[in-house]
């Protein structure tokens, strides 16, 4: 029989699945992404755990026709390689994955894409509607976007498109995103920058009454959603994430004038009332265009990983048939 493979590197973790040529999955494996010292040591923990979705499903790598990777970016394309990812430690600098995983399955069937690319794929390969004009919405570690736009996804000549977490949405630059550059979406309301947001706010009102461990190392966004309704920073906090976010949103839907938003992304998953719901109620009221429908994903933390086997199984972004669920 012939297998496929869907990989998905985020920051945090590296997942990945071994289906039938059906869509069925049959192996399965997830690991914490290495922090390094080296790209080589994640590149490692890629093969490691692609490997363990192989024994998983009981085959060697070499039945595997075809891989699908989504993950964190930026890339450079031509070597199927990640360059200074933004959420993982400085002394990673490179992170090879098209070329060893070709080694490892034998097979130059591999397709690398940004999570946020595969997401979209993932969005519309698994969806009732299969919308041509979409975009799925990451807030996690990072922000990002997916977009599929005249029924083709935009992947940009270098796999780089969609970056939308590093649009600037504060001109003054208060923060400074990971990816050292300021003022950017992500630098105020992805998972890892809202600690540090919520202490912005708090100096810039010290009158702000709080019970958030801000000085604590473990201090994290979910904390902050967890205080929601009880604590005056925590709440203040939340209504300006909200108003960053809607800005953003309403800088994709201008872009690309999606008919579906579609949210992922631990942030947005964990907390949909407190993020994905004030985003509906603004953008409606700010985009001058047609106003998208905006939900969560039907496949939770999956997207991004269904996302990459789709890609697998079709080899390439451009075709509409469905997955079997």
């Amino acid at each position: 029989m012939v297998y496929y493979a869907g990989v998905d590197l985020g920051a945090t973790n590296v997942r990945a699945i071994v289906a039938e040529a059906d869509g069925t999955t049959i192996g399965a494996s997830r690991r914490a992404t290495p922090r390094g010292p080296t790209g080589i040591d994640v590149t490692e923990g890629v093969l490691r755990t692609l490997r363990e979705a192989c024994g998983d499903a009981g085959i060697a790598p070499e039945s595997i026709a075809a891989t699908g990777i989504g993950s964190i970016g930026p890339f450079d394309l031509a070597e199927g390689a990640v360059i200074d990812p933004a959420n993982l430690p400085d002394s990673i600098d490179r992170i090879p994955l098209t070329g060893p995983i070709e080694q490892l399955i034998d097979s130059d069937d591999v397709y690398l894409h940004n999570d946020t690319t595969a997401g979209v794929i993932g969005e519309r390969f698994h969806s009732a509607r299969n919308p041509d004009d979409m975009v799925y919405v990451t807030i996690s570690s990072g922000i990002g976007a997916g977009v599929c736009c005249d029924g083709n996804i935009v992947n940009g000549w270098d796999g780089n498109a969609g970056e939308v977490g590093h649009c600037v949405v504060d001109p003054h630059g208060r923060l400074t995103c990971g990816c050292g550059r300021d003022g950017h979406w992500e630098a105020y309301c992805s998972g890892n920058a809202i600690p540090h947001y919520a202490r912005l706010l708090a100096e810039d009102d010290p009158t702000i009454s709080t019970d958030l461990p801000l000085e604590g190392p473990d201090f994290t966004a979910k904390d902050v959603f967890e205080f929601a309704g009880e604590d005056e920073l925590a709440d203040y906090t939340i209504e300006q994430l909200a108003h960053w976010n809607a800005m953003g949103v309403t800088n994709v839907v201008h872009a690309f004038a999606p008919i579906v938003v579609s949210f992922g992304g631990a942030v947005a998953l964990n907390n949909e009332e407190l993020v994905v719901d004030p985003i509906r109620e603004r953008v409606s009221e700010m985009v001058m265009t047609n106003v998208p429908e905006i939900r969560v994903t039907d496949l939770g933390d999956d997207v991004v990983l269904e996302g990459a086997l789709a890609s697998a199984l079709t080899q390439g972004t451009g075709d509409r048939r469905r997955l079997a669920n």
